[in-house]
């Protein structure tokens, strides 16, 4: 089955910039289709493949905060061709 997820990085302090952008960064390397937007990153992929990766990848950015927020939406289909129509 493919899905498609949107994620949200919040690390609860001043200096979140750069945590956020090496957390795009890392989410970059998985190989999966990746679209990104100012406030999300959507990944697009096969759900035996892309959750393993992105329980790896939110565990280490977690870890490395002392506070944050991780928000996903995960759909149960590829919406990588969705293009809206307003």
């Amino acid at each position: 089955m493919n899905i498609s997820v949107e994620i949200t990085f919040t690390p609860l302090h001043d200096q979140y910039r750069e945590r956020i952008k090496n957390f795009i960064i890392d989410l970059r390397t998985g190989g999966f289709t990746i679209s990104e937007t100012p406030l999300s990153t959507q990944l697009y992929g096969s759900y035996d493949a892309l959750m393993p990766f992105l329980t790896e990848t939110i565990k280490t950015a977690l870890e490395e905060e002392e506070k944050g927020i991780m928000h996903l939406k995960i759909f149960n289909s590829d919406r990588s061709d969705y293009v809206s129509d307003f």
